[in-house]
């Protein structure tokens, strides 16, 4: 009633049975069902279907440029996310802030499996982290939930982490927003840095995600000795 659409074409919609509903029912619903800006998005892209996204036989990989311009960042953790939040490819001072953020390492995976996530970043903050990373994952995957990659992650975390599977089942979506994340680090203590995300040109699906510190703050001078320690 809010959308503006009967009873039976809302059912049919629920059930597959329309496939092509027009912007205008889609944009009604969005609003009738408060979605944001990134949930709607992510509605309009399910209601518009598209070719197949092609899939290379070959492991996805980090532009050789972008990883010589993150090595080049000594004092600046970034790293590169692929599709399906892979890490392809980051620099040391990265790997140092948590061995998380290594290549060959899952973010989605590290944050369910790994008992360091949780340990590095708190019990009541690792809550949101969890949260955030199922919601990006499903939005990074769009309308392509049949790739053969993202069954196998999260039929494997679907099945080790009882969290994952609820947060999987709410089929919430992020994709935008820039978080603060405080760890816990060992080895210099406690620190903040801000997350930001671009979008490589060239590589479809690729991040290059790079955090930062408050210029002069105690967090920017943890990270610069950990970037002393880790280019010992």
């Amino acid at each position: 009633m809010l959308a503006g659409i009967s009873a039976d074409y809302y059912l049919r919609l629920e059930q597959g049975r329309d496939h092509h509903p027009s912007a205008h029912v889609i944009d009604a619903l969005a609003r009738a069902l408060q979605l944001d800006q990134d949930a709607t998005a992510h509605l309009r892209s399910l209601s518009q279907p598209a070719a197949a996204r092609f899939r290379a036989d070959e492991p996805e990989r980090a532009p050789d440029s972008v990883r010589q311009l993150i090595g080049s960042w000594s004092n600046t953790p970034a790293f590169v996310q692929g599709r399906h939040m892979d890490v392809l490819a980051a620099n040391a001072l990265a790997s140092a802030v948590s061995p998380v953020f290594s290549p060959g390492v899952n973010i989605v995976q590290a944050t369910f499996l790994d008992p360091e996530v949780r340990r590095l970043v708190g019990d009541d903050a690792w809550d949101d982290i969890a949260h955030n990373a199922v919601a990006r994952l499903r939005g990074h995957a769009g309308p392509d939930v049949d790739d053969p990659r993202l069954d196998e992650l999260v039929g494997e975390l679907s099945v080790r982490s009882a969290r994952f599977r609820r947060l999987w089942a709410r089929h919430d979506i992020e994709v935008g927003g820039t978080p603060t994340y405080t760890f816990n680090h060992p080895l210099v203590g406690a620190f903040t840095v801000a997350v930001e995300r671009f979008g490589i040109i060239g590589a479809e699906g690729q991040l290059l995600i790079v955090h930062h510190a408050d210029p002069g703050s105690p967090s920017e001078r943890a990270l610069s000795i950990l970037a002393g320690m880790a280019d010992g």
